[in-house]
């Protein structure tokens, strides 16, 4: 069955890259991903799937959802598509459809003598505000028992976890006077914000090493003969467990506190964004992986340790999940770069849509068809999820 699904792919492969060449060709920034989405959805809707447009509370988002059978496993699929703003698609997501096109129109195919339920989520604004979460909380992935995707990469691996992030814009408020004649009068809103920074650097000291706590300023308040009025910063703290990171956030915060008090300054905190680790499932990896063997996936590596912060993070906190990374750009190559987008519409990169398709289609039909597989995939998020709220 799995030569099948494989073939199958193979022999569409040809809409599949158009549509991926068309996206490239057409980049969209986050939440204005309109002809992407549409693209996407009227090949799902033209292939029998129903279609749920404008969901989670983004424009650009949908839903598609087909059943065969009753009951069985609920496997999502989740694809994104926005470009890089000012530069295209230097993350490849414009590779992400066409895999989930190409999984989901061989398994709805071929797999007609199982209980399933496929779900193919479009996600949009990945790279600004973390869509996924906007979508979290307005009640989507609830229908799903597992979540997989797929990204264009160096090499061809899985992710053991990542990091969560909080965002901050700290904004300080003081009393503006003449630096020279009157500094008395004058209480200094970029003394709050030197004050906490020094605070964070001691701070360090005292957390776990996988904490990371990055600073800038925005607004330093304006000219040396002045005593600032305002002044703002903004503040990204990290950790691979968001139940720590929620601790060191509470301590964050009484920094900044002591900083206003220290400077009779006022202040506002404002979280920006909020992104969760992922729960690592190996079993799920494993299986990923032992697919792209089977398909001769380039460049096939052990499983990433380091990693950076994701909106499928928090998806991953609710619901086990994995992705399947492609290599398709020389080894050691960054995301976001010019080497990214300059292969973009290669034959390397059309390859990697097709082997991720073979991939995610292979590993979902592991888990419709084989019951053992599934209750390990869930056994072992809870049991991992429980570790990781336990501090």
């Amino acid at each position: 069955m799995k030569q099948n699904l494989f073939k199958y792919i193979e022999d569409i492969k040809e809409p599949l890259l158009t549509l991926g060449d068309f996206i490239f060709d057409t980049p969209e920034i986050g939440l204005q991903e309109f002809e992407s989405s549409k693209k996407i959805t009227e090949i799902l809707k033209e292939n029998g799937f129903e279609i749920e447009y404008n969901i989670g509370g983004l424009e650009t988002a949908f839903r598609a959802t087909y059943q065969n059978g009753i009951g069985g496993p609920s496997i999502g699929l989740l694809c994104e598509y926005d470009a890089l703003e000012g530069i295209g698609h230097a993350c490849a997501h414009h590779m992400q459809g066409p895999s989930i096109l190409g999984a989901s129109l061989a398994l709805k195919n071929l797999i007609t003598d199982l209980n399933y339920k496929l779900v193919i989520y479009g996600t949009p604004a990945e790279e600004t505000i973390g869509g996924k979460v906007t979508m979290l909380a307005n009640q989507c992935f609830n229908d799903i028992d597992v979540a997989l995707m797929m990204h264009g990469a160096p090499d061809t691996t899985t992710d053991v976890k990542s990091l969560a992030l909080s965002n901050f814009t700290v904004k300080f408020h003081g009393i503006r006077s003449h630096a020279a004649l009157a500094p008395e009068k004058g209480r200094s809103a970029l003394d709050g914000l030197l004050i906490l920074f020094q605070g964070i650097e001691f701070l360090r000291e005292h957390v776990r090493e996988d904490v990371k706590m990055h600073y800038t300023i925005i607004n330093a308040g304006g000219p040396a003969n002045v005593v600032p009025k305002y002044a703002e910063a903004k503040f990204s703290l990290r950790s691979y467990d968001r139940a720590y990171l929620n601790q060191t956030i509470e301590r964050f915060k009484k920094v900044v506190q002591g900083a206003s008090l220290m400077t009779e300054t006022e202040y506002e905190v404002i979280e920006t964004k909020s992104l969760d680790n992922k729960i690592p499932v190996l079993t799920l990896n494993n299986l990923l992986m032992d697919n792209a063997g089977l398909v001769n996936a380039p460049r096939i590596s052990p499983p990433r340790e380091k990693t950076g912060s994701t909106d499928f993070g928090n998806v991953m906190y609710h619901v086990p999940g994995s992705c399947i990374r492609i290599a398709f750009v020389p080894p050691g190559t960054s995301s976001h770069s010019d080497e990214f987008l300059q292969m973009g519409k290669t034959k390397e990169a059309h390859d990697g849509i097709i082997l991720a398709a073979q991939i995610l289609a292979g590993t979902a039909y592991d888990i419709i068809s084989n019951e053992e597989n599934f209750e390990k995939i869930k056994s072992e998020f809870k049991e991992n999820k429980e570790k990781s709220v336990k501090l």
